[in-house]
């Protein structure tokens, strides 16, 4: 019964962790299509870096809880990947990765892109994995 509600509770997180990627990917194109200002795009991410860093150190701290090991496991390289990314970010005066004056260089924009894009994928897998330990823990509780 326990892992039933740490099923659910990393299905939530995972769904938030997503909205955030999706939204990145999306400031990215408007980025390159210069549908958007630089400057207002890094406004708008930078916000939300420290919320899916944080969701995601939680439901994986929910995971060390419940004692799901594969999950934990799973997520261990994307863990050490935001910490690398976010102590090697930019000099900057608030919270963020993403400066105004090198966003709109060709590598850093297409580097940025990728990195989105891969974490959207990694995020809807374990999205998958997640429904279905959620589907397997309903099913095994009636």
């Amino acid at each position: 019964m326990p892992h039933e509600k740490q099923d659910r509770q990393g299905f939530c997180t995972q769904c938030i962790a997503e909205y955030f990627r999706i939204l990145h990917i999306i400031a990215f194109d408007e980025l390159k299509t210069d549908y958007k200002n630089p400057i207002d795009q890094c406004n708008s991410l930078n916000p939300l870096v420290l919320p899916e860093y944080g969701l995601h150190i939680l439901f994986n701290v929910l995971f060390l809880c419940a004692g799901e090991w594969f999950s934990l496991f799973l997520n261990l390289p994307l863990i050490a990947y935001h910490v690398n990314r976010y102590r090697s970010r930019p000099v900057m005066s608030g919270p963020g990765l993403y400066d105004p004056t090198s966003i709109m260089n060709h590598e850093v924009l297409s580097q940025c892109q990728r990195e989105g894009w891969i974490k959207l994928a990694f995020y809807l897998m374990a999205f998958f994995y997640y429904l279905y330990g959620m589907i397997v823990s309903l099913i095994s509780a009636s």
